[in-house]
């Protein structure tokens, strides 16, 4: 039987959720809308479900993948009503439907977000910032499991912009890499901390718009 899949948002409240609590959730979700989908074998049979791309907490999402097995019954069309009825504050199901390619064609992920400066945006913030990204090479220190390691950002970057909205706030809009390697939107943040001090914000919030294959073709 092929793979079902939802295309979900997770925003306001829900972006506290961790990745392994967001897994359980679903599958409350999925038991209190009556939705029976396939389990594990063994001992402790648990719901056969997988998040692509798992979000870093306290960031938004519009555009979140979930994968799963129906064993019967609903209507893929009628899934996001039922799960919808049962979902917590800030998860809302935007479509169900069946999946027909892997989570690992995921290439590109758009963001948005906003920079604060609790002093005010520095002077020529815009220019200065796009001459910061449009640097050949941008060497940061990144943590990993293996400790800490020299992580360039480049090649990860498809594109990055910034637009001051206000006194103290900067726009951001920019596509970077998914997965193999990943860059989180903080990374962004982390090479103006490490290498240019004077233009890192004092607050920032990001959320997932968009996700595309590796020839930037919307993935579903």
């Amino acid at each position: 039987m092929p793979e079902q899949r939802l295309l979900f948002e997770k925003t306001g409240r829900a972006i506290y959720i961790s990745h392994l609590d967001l897994m359980r959730t679903f599958q409350r979700i999925f038991a209190r809308a009556s939705v029976t989908v396939k389990h594990s074998e063994g001992f402790n049979p648990r719901p056969k479900i997988s998040i692509a791309l798992p979000l870093s907490l306290g960031q938004e999402s519009v555009c979140e993948i979930l994968d799963f097995c129906l064993v019967s019954g609903s209507a893929l069309e009628e899934l996001p009503e039922k799960l919808n009825a049962v979902s917590p504050e800030g998860i809302r199901i935007i479509k169900a439907y069946n999946a027909s390619r892997k989570p690992k064609d995921i290439y590109w992920v758009k963001i948005l977000g906003q920079m604060e400066y609790d002093s005010g945006a520095p002077e020529d913030i815009e220019k200065r910032l796009d001459d910061f990204f449009a640097q050949k090479i941008i060497v940061i220190k990144k943590k990993s499991k293996s400790g800490i390691s020299d992580f360039d950002i480049v090649p990860c970057i498809n594109s990055v912009g910034f637009e001051k909205t206000s006194h103290n706030t900067v726009k951001v809009n920019a596509v970077i890499t998914a997965q193999n390697p990943a860059l989180n939107p903080e990374n962004l943040m982390a090479a103006l901390r490490q290498l240019s001090p004077d233009l890192a914000p004092d607050f920032t919030k990001f959320r997932r718009i968009e996700i595309f294959d590796k020839d930037g073709e919307i993935f579903r």
